[in-house]
């Protein structure tokens, strides 16, 4: 490892353990109409190798919808961008994780320049972009690790057919409405003049959602508490893995899916120094999925400087896929 990784890598420990700090070391706080909460962990440090690896295995459980929905859908959407975009497109996945959904858009696009992944679990992403490598020799495959909802320089020009981004997905409602413009707006500024597909669940039944985060199968519990095994394995902390369980509360105003890990028993661990307390009962959330009908959606995305330009429905129409357009300026 050259002396620059090692830099790297240690500046990405110290933002790991002062983000994990801040959100545990949080109180609850009351407003008027609404109860902030305590303690959080940031989604984001959902996605290292095992995570990512749960998380793929999930997109294949039956109850998860959006994957099948979307799956279902992006053929046709690729034909029509096909006819659309220019020949020799680079193309700019955020949050590629396995790069699977991509396919479907190589292999539909005419002659694509090249490739960029952005995901932050390093070692998953290689191991992706390795195996699309081997079956798309005449495309130029860039892999960037990189936290995404931060601003991203491209390490590549845009090829002779321009840009086209690309967010598959439920991942824009990871995303409180606020933070979501400003993820739109630096991916504005990431991708300069483009198109960008972006993909949104609409999906307001309770019963689906909670069959969907809840996850009879176990999986999305495993996913949920590995991050506790990632704070002992990367931060030396000591967390009893066995003493949280998983869950997740339906919300409205907006509507959105919360999930939470819930200490079975009182106890105190260690992190970076400190002592942090649990009572039996209380709650880490650890991540958050917002739910966004076509049109909240594209009213986000004209705030943020995209205009809207095209949109495609699953035949239920909970799942939608967005086309957005920056002309630039």
């Amino acid at each position: 490892m050259s002396e620059a990784e090692r830099g790297r890598d240690e500046f990405l420990r110290d933002e790991f353990l002062r983000d994990v700090l801040a959100g545990l070391t949080a109180d609850a706080k009351t407003l008027p109409g609404k109860t902030l909460p305590g303690k959080t962990l940031p989604g984001k440090y959902l996605w290292d190798e095992t995570g990512s690896d749960l998380f793929d295995r999930i997109c294949h459980s039956p109850d998860y919808y959006p994957t099948r929905q979307e799956m279902a859908l992006l053929p046709r959407v690729a034909a029509a961008l096909a006819a659309e975009v220019a020949p020799g497109v680079t193309v700019v996945e955020f949050g590629s994780g396995a790069s699977r959904k991509i396919r479907t858009l190589l292999d539909a696009l005419t002659r694509p320049a090249a490739y960029v992944a952005i995901d932050i679990s390093g070692a998953y992403l290689e191991d992706a972009i390795r195996r699309l490598a081997a079956d798309y020799p005449d495309i130029t495959m860039v892999p960037v690790c990189a936290d995404y909802a931060k601003p991203v320089p491209l390490p590549v020009e845009a090829g002779p057919g321009g840009i086209l981004g690309f967010y598959p997905g439920t991942s824009i409602g990871n995303f409180a409405p606020p933070e979501a413009a400003l993820f739109l707006e630096r991916a504005r500024t990431t991708l300069g003049p483009s198109l960008f597909l972006v993909g949104a669940d609409a999906t307001v039944e309770p019963e689906r959602l909670q069959r969907a985060y809840a996850g009879a199968d176990g999986l999305m519990a495993a996913f949920h508490r590995n991050i506790l095994v990632r704070l002992n394995r990367e931060l030396g902390a000591d967390f009893d893995f066995d003493n949280f369980r998983h869950g997740i509360t339906l919300c409205r105003d907006p509507l959105r899916v919360e999930a939470h890990l819930e200490a079975l028993r009182s106890g105190t661990y260690h992190l970076g120094g400190r002592a942090i307390a649990f009572a039996a009962g209380e709650r880490i959330r650890t991540d958050t999925s917002h739910k966004y009908t076509p049109a909240a959606f594209q009213a986000l995305a004209r705030q943020s400087g995209w205009q809207p330009r095209g949109l495609w429905q699953a035949e239920d129409g909970r799942f939608n896929l967005h086309l957005l357009e920056h002309a630039g300026g």
